[in-house]
């Protein structure tokens, strides 16, 4: 879109109508649903009015929709493609015919969609998949409940795959009907419309109103049936030390086919539904609207232990049944498949529900895996109010097949950015608030990690989370790298976060430069507390991740030239990084068999954006020396090989190339980053 369509009244009073509509996940999903409006604007070759249909494009989002999210088309020529339609067996044609109806440049791709927006002779339209109205369209009896709950103003409309076909039924259902103000669509949602965008949205809202109104005022009081005793939820510290240990094995098992990230959520409508004596038949039964089972797959994977298991009986369970969800995924492929169907994407769930514990919900990334929960929040709401007021009865396996596996919905796929390195990886960066660990936080994040900022210092870790972005890029946790239980609890921030932990870096450290007979023994104590100990501790509580995961993972440590180089006045540090460079070769020794990488960088002279520098340790270094500590960065240039600065950045390098995928065959290497000195130099 041009940033004059931008301005037209009719496209910015549809862009405020859709991110009100949007604002509520109850309404409609991430990136679900559709809203439109029609209106005049200028031809841009011949100068002369044109009725124009804008509409939101495919993929957008409505709670964030912008101008340029819209697609742009003639309406006469969109209108024209009724005449043309080859019938409901070709209709995935006119897709691409609606890339001949653009209006100057377009805009954003129309959705499968438009033509209920296009066709519908009303100025504006809203097309919604609300919780309240979907529960209506998969009740057993949805026709029945639709003209007891609204009469004639809200019609019913069977189900039918979106499409140009279900476009004309809803076109017809408008027009015959002049008294109607929308309807539901079987199966699917609603469809509202008005002669101007205020009618409109009111009038989606008195259907969505409406319709909860009579699910809480006729719904029966437990439709999910009673508790079943032994799975009622967990105190909420159990339960999320539980899903903590159980969320790397799990993301294991999910990340059969292809790595994913994982997400946990224990709200009380999840808790709830996987205590119930419904929770079986009904997850078995699927989703329903064709924007749910994209996101959760046709059916969840669920434990059937009480709570009271232990986490290795869950575990133990859930491989088990992992392998029966792998095999009836294929079996229901297999059904459904025709010799033009994509190729199957994958056999491992997106769900998983624990009873007592809550919900795993797994993606490509942490905003995929994130969403999938949310969609499936919304499908239990669905359930739980066509369960109120009739019996929940989702479309036919065959139709979820034709929807799943849509060639139009594997092109989406195909427009999907390119994967950046780091992709579905969820990094560790101790000392990650400043600094180098500051720096490689950020390159890990920009790579496509999704990163936990580990930091003893917590405001400094979450100003970083922050920078990164959203809680789908970066989460903060304040730990000390010396205490266990504090290292175990930032493991386990990063497995309720993401699902677990693949990629570790030991940067935590401080440094301390005196001569031998200054040195104390807190001094030697502190120095090996924080930096030997805390490598240690991080090391292990994340192998014990990595290893459940079983899938891989890196470990590096960042060390230090002085580890090689035998400097004065710096034994306590000095033998401190010694100890971590030793401990990268007996992990990446015994690690090699989990498939585990342990490798080290060996920086020097990293003093500007330096938490360590500004710590003090540059004006004792500068007094060794003999240099103003203004000038210490650029002494250090000079005494190098290459006489170049080295910067936080230039450690962050280093780090992605051992961890990007190119050196998938080097462990036990250590990475000099100290622009050449020949006496720190590896033999």
């Amino acid at each position: 879109m041009t940033s004059a369509a931008g301005d037209h009244s009719a496209v910015r009073d549809l862009l405020a109508r859709s991110n009100r509509l949007g604002a509520d996940p109850t309404t409609t999903n991430y990136a679900g649903g559709n809203t439109s409006a029609k209106g005049t604007d200028t031809d841009p070759v011949t100068g002369r009015p044109v009725e124009l249909v804008w509409v939101k494009g495919s993929g957008g989002d409505l709670g964030t929709l912008t101008a340029d999210g819209l697609a742009a088309l003639r309406l006469d020529r969109l209108r024209a493609l009724v005449d043309t339609y080859p019938g409901v067996e070709r209709e995935d044609e006119m897709v691409a015919a609606f890339g001949y109806c653009s209006h100057g440049k377009g805009g954003a791709a129309p959705s499968i969609d438009t033509a209920m927006h296009g066709l519908v002779d009303a100025a504006h339209v809203d097309h919604l998949h609300p919780d309240a109205g979907i529960a209506i369209a998969c009740a057993a009896d949805g026709e029945a409940l639709t003209k007891e709950i609204f009469g004639d103003r809200v019609l019913w409309v069977p189900w039918r795959r979106p499409g140009f076909q279900l476009g004309l039924d809803i076109a017809a259902v408008a027009r015959a009907n002049p008294q109607a103000i929308g309807v539901i669509l079987g199966g699917h949602g609603i469809t509202a419309w008005g002669a101007t965008s205020d009618e409109c949205e009111a009038r989606s809202w008195e259907i969505i109103r409406t319709a909860q109104a009579y699910l809480d005022s006729r719904g029966a009081p437990e439709p999910f049936g009673p508790v079943r005793p032994g799975y009622e939820a967990l105190p909420q510290a159990q339960r999320r030390e539980r899903a903590a240990a159980l969320a790397p094995a799990i993301r294991g098992l999910a990340s059969t086919d292809r790595p994913q990230v994982g997400y946990f959520t224990d709200g009380d409508a999840v808790l709830d539904f996987v205590s119930r004596e419904k929770l079986e038949p009904l997850a078995a039964l699927g989703t329903s609207c064709p924007d749910h089972f994209l996101r959760t797959k046709v059916a969840p994977l669920v434990l059937d232990l009480p709570a009271a298991a232990t986490a290795d009986e869950q575990i133990e369970r859930l491989r088990e049944l992992h392998a029966s969800y792998r095999e009836g995924y294929r079996a229901y492929y297999e059904r459904h498949a025709s010799p033009d169907s994509p190729a199957m994407r994958g056999a491992d769930p997106a769900i998983v529900l624990v009873p007592g514990v809550g919900m795993f919900s797994f993606g490509a990334d942490a905003q995929t895996a994130r969403v999938a929960g949310e969609f499936y929040l919304n499908a239990i709401n669905v359930m739980r109010g066509a369960e109120a007021v009739s019996r929940y009865a989702p479309i036919p396996e065959s139709e979820k097949f034709r929807i799943e596996y849509w060639a139009l919905e594997e092109a989406k796929l195909a427009r999907r950015p390119k994967r950046k390195p780091l992709a579905s990886r969820v990094a560790l960066v101790t000392g990650g608030g400043s600094g180098i660990g500051r720096a490689i936080a950020a390159r890990l994040a920009a790579e496509g990690a999704c990163v936990v900022v580990a930091d003893r210092d917590g405001e400094s870790a979450a100003a970083v989370a922050r920078e990164l972005g959203s809680t789908d890029v970066a989460v903060p946790v304040t730990v000390d790298v010396t205490d266990s239980a504090a290292v175990n609890a930032a493991v386990d921030r990063a497995a309720l976060a993401f699902g677990g932990v693949d990629l570790v870096v030991n940067n935590a450290g401080l440094s301390i430069s005196k001569p031998l007979l200054e040195t104390s023994d807190d001094d030697w104590d502190t120095q090996h507390r924080v930096m030997a100990r805390g490598s240690f501790l991080v090391a292990r509580a994340a192998a014990k991740a990595m290893i459940a995961q079983g899938m891989g993972g890196d470990i590096v440590y960042i060390a230090s030239k002085n580890g090689v180089f035998a400097g004065p006045n710096n034994v306590a540090y000095g033998a401190t990084k010694a100890d971590q460079a030793h401990q990268v070769r007996l992990l990446a020794a015994e690690l090699g068999e989990h498939g585990i990488k342990v490798n080290g960088v060996n920086p020097d002279g990293v003093v500007r954006g330096s938490g360590i520098f500004a710590g003090g340790w540059g004006a004792q270094r500068a007094a060794v020396y003999g240099v103003a500590e203004e000038d210490l960065g650029a002494f250090y240039a000079q005494r190098t090989l290459l006489k170049r600065e080295v910067l936080p950045e230039h450690v962050a390098a280093a780090v992605f190339v051992l961890t990007g995928g190119d050196l998938s065959h080097t462990t036990g290497l250590h990475i000099p980053v100290d622009a050449g000195v020949a006496a720190a130099f590896l033999r």
